[in-house]
Formats: C-alpha cells, structure tokens, sequence
C-alpha cells in the first residue's frame, strides 16, 4: 500500500459516528461478559450453549424487570401482584449463570421451571387471551439448543411438559375466570407482546440450530478438502458410499526428502524442528497449489506429490517439473535465511497409476504404481540440492528443460535403469538446483 492510499484510507469518513462505535463496543463487551459467566472449565462444545443459556435468560431478566417497573410506575394497584410475579421470575432466572458451577443442566431446568410456574401465573391474572399461553410453544425448539437432541428424553419430557401446560393454561383460565379483569385494548396487546416474544424465540432457536449445523458442515468439509483432493470430495458428498479409486493412463509423481535434517534435528530441539519442519512444508503446500499438482502425503520429512490426479493433465510431467526446481529453491532459500544446512533430494517419475481413498477412519488418498516406486527409488539414489528423473520424464521434459545425463544406476528393484538430473527451464538463466549441483 502506499503513501497517498494509506492517507486515502484515513480520510474516508467513518460508517459510524465515533460515540456510536465505542457504545456497541462497550454493549458487545458486556454481551461477551454475560455470555462466559460460569461456563469455564467445561468443554468448549458445551460453553457454546451455555452461551446461549445466558444471553437467553440474561434477555428474559432485563425484559421482566422492565415490565415490572413500567407496570409499578402506572400506579394500577390491582397489578402489583403481577408487578411480584416479574419481580420474582428476573431474580430466579438471574440465578442460572450461578446453576451452571453444579452441572451443566442446572441453569437450563432452573430457567425452564421459572419460566413455566410464572406463565401460569400470568394466564391465571389475564386469563388464556392474554398470551401467556403462546409462550409454550417456545419449549417445543428451545429444548433443543438448551440441552441439545442427544438429550433426547429430557427434550421430549419438556416438550410433553410444555403441552400440558398449555392446554391446562387454554381450558383453565378462560376470560371470565381471570383474577384480574383488564380492558379488550390491555389484553390484545399482551396477545401481540406474546405473539411477537413466541415468534421470535422460535425463530432464534431454529436459526441457532441451522446455524450450528452449517458451521459443522463447514468445519467438516474444510477438514476434508484438506485431506482430500477437492474433486474426490465432491464426488464423496455425491455418493457418500462410493469406493474411490481411478486409473491414469499417465501421470508423474514426485518424492522429496530433506538432507540433514534428522542430525540437525538433534540439536534443535523438538520445538525449533517442529517449527522449522512446518516452515518448510507449508512452503512445499504452497507450491503444490500454485503449480495445480495433488499433495499426497508428507513421511516426516519426506514429502509425495502427484500431477495428472485425480483430474488427468497434459502436462503433469511439466507442472512437476516447475514444482520440483521451486522445491529446490525454497530449501536454500530456508537453509540461508534459518542459517541451518538443509538440503532436499528430489526423485520424480512418469507413466501408468492408480489412485484412491484407503482407510476407514484416518482415511487419505494415495497413489499407486511402478512409477511411485520409481520415483522413490531415484530420490534415494538421487544428490542433495539434484532432482532425478526418469526416462519417461525425460522424453516429456526434454523441448522445455534442460537435462543432464546421469548414466545408468543401479535401482533396488528395478535393476539398472538410465535417469538423468533435471537442471531447469530452457527459456531462462540457470536455475538454483542447477547452481547447487555445481558447487556440489
């Protein structure tokens, strides 16, 4: 970014006027607050609903008590003993975050009997048209985000609870049997108001649980994708049965294995070499993704990629290829700047394999075929900072790369068998794995 965007960017006016900003920060801080009072110590999957217990009875507290206060501030004595009942309901209920230091159900059942006794009682004053009844309905949801569908039996006894309690509130307390005889405006907007809370409450629990179930999705799916090619995960979520397995007619495979680094290792430590280890694959990762060639897996420090799969390519050996001599740069580039002697010998081969998902439940897409063995052995017998090909590579590479025989080797196996050390692309200067060779 430059200068004048950096001052661009700081004259741009603010979405929100500055009090605006810092008041929803302060709001969203207390919210945060609120949310984590009594959750600590338990699993992280179960302190998301704790969250939502607390925001939830924190909202039926402040709204209780606010209602209380506007009915005690009209001066209408006959509604003093409701005034009591919201008084009474935002104590109890303030008690849940407290409930949750005995077990993880105990704040939810407090809140779901708190809030059951006190609709009763306010049926019981307004009779069955004054919404209170209404609010039953939310047990038919809120059990679920509250102590979650594995809790199968509790959810249904609530749920069960919350009918009967509706019908008895429904057939019970008919208008003319309320205690407190309040005009038709007074009841319909406590209809509204009851309408409104039931709607909305069923609207945010279901919101809630969609929302959990896309996050999971895409957790899981994130997991996925970086275990498996994206191709095979599309076609699992397709046929979440099918056994995944292909054959390519060509396709070229790569084997890299860092030089020095179990020595080094020694004196590193377990966490530098973890760090420095990471540094290095993830550098390789971002490689792989940039030249379009399939990750395989990664051996300690030895690492396995493939081009020409799942998806078939004309130019798997070229994209390989490029991959290989940036492989090689980057080691040196990490060994300069780390100040550590790394080095990496490359094998890579080119012909007919197959391909598939094995395992059950640590399950990864492998590759199989001559040329995986191949190319394993050439990395073995390969120099540090060279990549070793073989004669398939070669005849594909030989137009675009520049090439150097390396004669006839002896390769376990396979017997002797001609390869040749890739040295980099024709239409540029000498590459870094070529330079390297020199000084070797």
């Amino acid at each position: 970014m430059t200068i004048m965007d950096r001052q661009q960017r700081r004259a741009r006016p603010a979405i929100l006027p500055a009090p605006v900003l810092g008041a929803f920060r302060v709001i969203r801080s207390f919210v945060r607050r609120i949310a984590s009072f009594g959750i600590h110590g338990y699993p992280p999957d179960i302190q998301r609903r704790l969250k939502i217990v607390n925001v939830f009875s924190s909202l039926v507290v402040a709204t209780t008590f606010i209602y209380a206060m506007q009915l005690w501030a009209s001066g209408n004595k006959e509604m003093m003993p409701v005034v009591y009942i919201n008084l009474a309901l935002a104590f109890i209920v303030s008690l849940v975050p407290f409930m949750h230091r005995i077990n993880e159900l105990a704040g939810g059942l407090l809140l779901v009997f708190a809030e059951f006794v006190a609709l009763i009682g306010f049926t019981s004053y307004f009779g069955r048209l004054g919404g209170a009844p209404l609010q039953y309905v939310v047990a038919a949801a809120a059990p679920f985000v509250i102590f979650e569908a594995r809790r199968f039996w509790l959810v249904i006894t609530i749920v069960v609870a919350a009918l009967i309690l509706h019908l008895i509130a429904w057939f019970q307390f008919p208008m003319e049997a309320a205690q407190l005889q309040a005009d038709e405006k007074i009841i319909s907007s406590l209809y509204v108001q009851g309408a409104v809370t039931t709607f909305g409450l069923i609207a945010a629990c279901v919101y809630y649980a969609f929302n959990l179930f896309e996050r999971a999705k895409a957790e899981t799916e994130a997991v996925l994708r970086n275990v498996l090619p994206d191709s095979v995960v599309e076609r699992l979520k397709a046929s979440p049965g099918e056994t995944i397995a292909d054959g390519f007619s060509e396709a070229s495979v790569l084997f890299a294995d860092i030089t020095g680094f179990v020595s080094m290792a020694r004196g590193l430590g377990p966490e530098k070499t973890v760090a420095l280890l990471n540094k290095l694959v993830s550098a390789f990762d971002e490689l792989a993704e940039r030249h379009g060639v399939e990750k395989i897996k990664t051996i300690g420090d030895a690492y396995m990629v493939a081009s020409g799969v799942p998806i078939a390519r004309q130019d798997h050996a070229h994209a390989l290829a490029a991959m290989a001599l940036d492989l090689v740069a980057v080691v040196q580039e990490v060994s300069a700047a780390e100040n550590v002697p790394l080095n990496v010998r490359v094998g890579m081969a080119s012909g007919p394999m197959m391909a598939g998902i094995i395992g059950k439940n640590k399950f990864s897409y492998d590759v199989w075929g001559d040329p995986v063995n191949l190319a394993s052995r050439l990395e073995q017998s390969s120099v540090p900072g060279r990549i070793a090909i073989c004669p398939s590579c070669c005849a594909a590479l030989r137009d675009a790369f520049s090439i150097e025989p390396r004669g006839l080797i002896e390769i376990k196996g396979v017997g002797p068998q001609e390869s040749w050390f890739l040295l980099g692309r024709k239409d540029r200067d000498v590459s870094p794995s070529s330079a390297a060779s020199t000084r070797a």
